[in-house]
């Protein structure tokens, strides 16, 4: 009896873990191949360097979720829905996040290490940036919404680092104005969440107006079309391989209308009554439920694909 109430144990503690660790959240790190789609590099070499690029930003990301958590522990506990966090809920001890934490973290430097000391540098920046973000810098206006948008920028370039391609300015400022872009959508989608319930999720909330985000908003999807256009213009900017990428533009345009779109205050309070309410606080999840954003991306890639396929 006691050895089947053990497994019972483990298989929680494994489950409770697993969701701690947040692996939904891991779809970030998929930018890490951007480099590589973006200059239609598809060699197995240039592939596996992103591939464990990839695996150490899961791991360093999967210790800052816990040491986030670990230090909000008495602050989820009060929150509705935090509460049931793993680690908040008491599913797993803050001994045991503490070296699971310290585990990933030592993991994901030593993969890095063995990619290059320049992408070993950029982990350790990127664990910088987050811990003061978690200590600190999430209560002050502005820098919140920068230190979110460097993770994924660091991601890209850690892409462009492992792989060594070519660098391409209007590529960085496209995904560093998209990442901003993101990062704006996440505190709108909160903000309209505490208007709507009363229940105050983050402290900065309080900083934040909706007129301010929305020119926010407005002058971050103009700057991301802007650059990505000027990329995809091709050699003659220092942009794409080709210019043939122009023909992606549709796509790009209407996914950032689609998130827009989704995320627009009356809009958004019509899908909640037709019972399909989706917000722009977790991107990742608006990437795995909207059908609309799947098709655009899957349109996209299919478009850069043939486009490296026929010219390369």
């Amino acid at each position: 009896m006691k050895p089947i109430i053990s497994k019972i144990n483990l298989l929680s503690l494994l489950v409770s873990f697993l969701k701690a660790i947040r692996p939904l959240q891991w779809s970030k790190n998929l930018l890490v191949f951007a480099s590589l789609l973006f200059s239609f590099q598809f060699n197995q070499y240039i592939f596996l360097k992103s591939f464990y690029g990839f695996i150490s930003f899961c791991f360093v990301s999967s210790a800052i979720y816990l040491f986030n958590d670990i230090r909000d522990i008495s602050k989820d506990k009060l929150h509705p829905i935090k509460r049931f966090r793993p680690i908040a809920s008491g599913k797993i001890s803050k001994l045991f996040a503490k070296i699971s934490s310290l585990t990933l973290g030592l993991i994901s430097l030593k993969i890095a290490h063995l990619i290059s000391y320049q992408f070993l540098f950029i982990i350790l920046l990127y664990i910088l940036i987050q811990i003061a973000y978690c200590i600190r810098l999430k209560k002050e206006p502005l820098l919140d919404i920068f230190c979110i948008s460097s993770g994924f920028l660091l991601r890209a370039i850690a892409g462009l680092v492992a792989t060594e391609l070519r660098f391409s300015p209007w590529f960085i400022l496209t995904i560093g104005l998209l990442a901003l872009f993101l990062a704006v959508e996440k505190r709108k989608a909160e903000l309209l969440y505490y208007k709507k319930t009363l229940i105050l999720t983050r402290d900065i909330l309080s900083s934040y107006s909706l007129p301010l985000l929305l020119r926010y908003e407005s002058l971050l999807v103009s700057g991301t079309f802007i650059s990505y256009s000027l990329w995809a213009a091709g050699p003659s900017l220092n942009g794409a391989s080709t210019s043939w990428m122009l023909l992606t533009l549709p796509f790009v345009l209407m996914g950032l209308f689609r998130y827009q779109f989704i995320s627009d205050p009356e809009i958004s309070e019509i899908r909640k009554l037709n019972g399909k309410f989706i917000t722009t606080e977790n991107p990742e999840l608006i990437l795995i439920h909207d059908k609309a954003i799947r098709l655009v991306v899957f349109l996209w890639l299919l478009t850069v694909l043939i486009v490296g396929i026929i010219f390369y």
